[in-house]
């Protein structure tokens, strides 16, 4: 619905709203609600809430001119409507306005306030010092239908173990396929939250999720993987961020969560004065939290295999380094497939690099085999092909 002039307006953006609705629908549990004064600087202070182990406060502190009048002349029990570029998405019941620090509080999730980090760049140029709490209710269907795929699918196949992997696949490789079989070897159903973040310079969405689907419609059993976009807001940064990919994950139903060995929250981190890793929380979250090891091809071995498993040496391996294979692909160059599926980086080059040839079906027939069929070729069929030349072992 269009905003109208009953209620005054606080102007939020689709990462607030897509937060508020992850709590709203219970899928930060035990965090129901926009935390007051006391309680948000007690969650900061002890990083518990309710004994979970919380990272930091629940709030919203919308930053802009208009939103700082507004907070600043606001009464308790007023209605204010949430508005996102003119549509009115929920309401707020205010119960307590009070201030915050933004440097401090992105200090508390990033563990720097350096504004030369991405993360901290983006929080605080969207973040304000006033914050608002209160009964609120929001409009956003994307949270309820993902919960609903969920639980069709868990009622479809009369699902137990229900694992969880939180992946971004920027850009999907042969390692998140091993780890993805791997896991589903010890479940009745995987739930990839595909991360959709609202801040990136990656591959689109769009491209991650086609890749991952093609994969897993035909390599992998039927209604075994349900893949879920995850809008990972601000919230989910940080060094604190495998706390609430447990809870996340808990609260959609799972009840394992897979994570590889070199995941930025499974280090070690200080929590009330003494040295813990992420298991000790997880006690307390009831999820259990799986780990697999990180997979290298072995020039030896010829496969995939776990460094802990493999006796050869670093010399003979071949890393799956996300962000090194991401450049190759932005430099127009197509990986060796045992690093990306060939049909995975042609569909990935094709959107990198639209109508990047000219003459295209001219070049296709002058190097291609010629099957005696009159085809027209699209950019990403001539990737296809041309990564078949490259396998080719007579000549190398």
């Amino acid at each position: 619905m269009e905003y109208s002039n009953k209620n005054r307006p606080i102007y939020i953006d689709t990462e607030a709203l897509s937060t508020l609705a992850l709590v709203q629908e219970g899928l930060i549990y035990p965090v129901t609600k926009l935390m007051n004064k006391k309680t948000a600087e007690e969650v900061d202070r002890t990083q518990l809430y309710k004994g979970f182990p919380y990272p930091f406060a629940f709030v919203l502190a919308p930053k802009g001119k208009q939103n700082r009048i507004t907070l600043t002349t606001v009464e308790e029990g007023e209605v204010l409507d949430l508005v996102i570029r003119g549509k009115k998405v929920g309401e707020i019941i205010v119960d307590e306005i009070f201030e915050i620090d933004p440097k401090k509080r992105v200090e508390i999730i990033y563990g720097t306030s350096d504004t030369e980090h991405p993360g901290v760049k983006n929080t605080l140029a969207r973040l304000g010092d006033i914050a608002v709490s209160g009964e609120y209710k929001v409009n956003y269907p994307v949270i309820k239908d993902n919960i609903e795929q969920i639980n069709q699918l868990i009622s479809i196949t009369g699902a137990r173990k229900i694992s969880a992997m939180m992946l971004a696949g920027n850009p999907f490789n042969r390692a998140h396929e091993r780890m993805i079989r791997q896991t589903l070897s010890n479940a009745d159903i995987l739930v990839i939250f595909l991360r959709k973040p609202f801040n990136t310079d990656g591959l689109r969405y769009e491209v991650r999720y086609n890749s991952l689907i093609a994969f897993i419609d035909n390599y992998l059993p039927q209604n075994r993987v349900i893949v879920v976009p995850f809008e990972n807001t601000y919230i989910f940064a940080g060094y604190n961020e495998l706390v609430l990919d447990a809870l996340l994950a808990k609260n959609y139903g799972c009840n394992e969560l897979v994570i590889g060995r070199n995941h930025a929250g499974l280090g070690l981190y200080y929590d009330k004065n003494r040295l813990n890793t992420i298991f000790d929380s997880s006690k307390e979250l009831n999820i259990e939290i799986t780990t697999v090891d990180e997979y290298v091809y072995c020039d030896t071995c010829k496969t995939l295999v776990s460094r802990r498993t493999c006796p050869h040496g670093q010399h003979h391996h071949t890393h799956y380094h996300s962000p090194t294979i991401m450049k190759l692909m932005q430099s127009g160059i197509i990986p060796p497939s045992i690093l990306v599926r060939k049909e995975v980086s042609a569909s990935i080059l094709a959107d990198l690099f639209p109508n990047r040839f000219k003459n295209l079906q001219e070049m296709h027939y002058s190097i291609m085999p010629d099957l005696g069929l009159l085809e027209q070729p699209n950019e990403e069929h001539f990737y296809i092909k041309l990564s078949e030349l490259y396998q080719t072992s007579s000549l190398t």
